[in-house]
């Protein structure tokens, strides 16, 4: 029998093993280029952000982990696909940088806001590889207009193929989060002992009967969502596809009224044999 294993891309689950403090260091260390042994501490904070005025908008956040006491850090899993992303995640992140402060205080208080974002679906129709890195900079020379707020996107569905012995960190965690076979878990785990660790708590969670229907709670809400959003789709293609019909035979009956109060007969019996030289007709009378 098949051992049950959740997925990692699924947020309740990667919530989950980013509560193992090994599998959170591995993780912020391949995605933002460090040296593990530079995180000195890394800290899961509140998920909420809190809401300054009654119609602000409610921001929720998958991961929300203060590292080394001078970075807030922001990790998103999106399965859907969602083109406004980029502002999405600029609106958390600026939400997220402006909690920082409180009246009276100094600007200096500012920690750095780092944004990962975690996409099963491709952003970025311009870059070929799956991980891109965002600074704020000058246009011409490049020069960074302040170093307090970083994206970093991970584009799942432009995943190399394989394994090979030359993968960057960030490729292997990667692919461990887009995972589902207990062969891919177990390879990945072989070449990192950090994704080990968080192969472990998978592991852990997957056979815990409470976490496993919090888990199955969460998949289905995913799935029912997105099947929503289908259905909204279709009903709306097929709105559009009658007003489109019903715009058709008001164009048509326009276009004879016109033919007739001119008497252009054999025009009229041509069109409706040829719709080609009906459409003609429609640019002459502009319908």
């Amino acid at each position: 029998m098949d051992i049950f294993l959740m997925k990692p891309k699924i947020d309740f689950a990667f919530k989950e093993i980013m509560e193992d403090e090994k599998a959170r260091v591995g993780f912020l260390s391949a995605v933002m280029g460090l040296n593990p042994k530079d995180i000195k501490e890394t800290r899961i904070l509140n998920t909420n952000l809190s809401k300054k005025h009654g119609d602000d908008k409610q921001g929720i956040l998958d991961v929300h982990l203060l590292m080394n006491d001078n970075l807030e850090i922001n990790i998103e899993i999106q399965l859907a696909e969602l083109k406004v992303w980029a502002d999405r995640s600029l609106f958390y992140l600026a939400k997220m940088f402006t909690d920082q402060i409180s009246p009276g205080d100094s600007y200096r208080v500012f920690k750095k806001c780092v944004s990962i974002s975690i996409l099963d679906f491709k952003l970025f129709d311009k870059a070929e590889g799956f991980y891109s890195r965002f600074h704020i900079r000058e246009d011409t020379c490049g020069f960074l207009y302040t170093d307090k707020m970083e994206f970093h996107v991970i584009e799942l569905p432009k995943l190399p193929l394989g394994i090979s012995e030359g993968s960057p960190e960030i490729e292997l965690w990667a692919k461990f989060i887009n995972a589902e076979r207990k062969e891919e878990f177990d390879m990945l785990a072989e070449r990192n002992p950090y994704i080990e660790s968080a192969y472990e708590r998978l592991q852990i969670i997957s056979q815990d009967s409470g976490k496993r229907m919090e888990y199955e709670a969460r998949e289905k809400a995913i799935r029912d969502y997105n099947e929503g959003l289908l259905e909204a789709e279709a009903r709306g293609e097929a709105r559009g596809e009658k007003r489109g019909e019903k715009r058709g035979e008001q164009r048509v009956n326009k276009l004879i009224t016109l033919l007739l109060r001119d008497g252009r007969y054999e025009d009229l019996k041509q069109s409706a044999e040829d719709t080609g030289f009906q459409h003609q007709l429609m640019k002459e009378y502009d319908i």
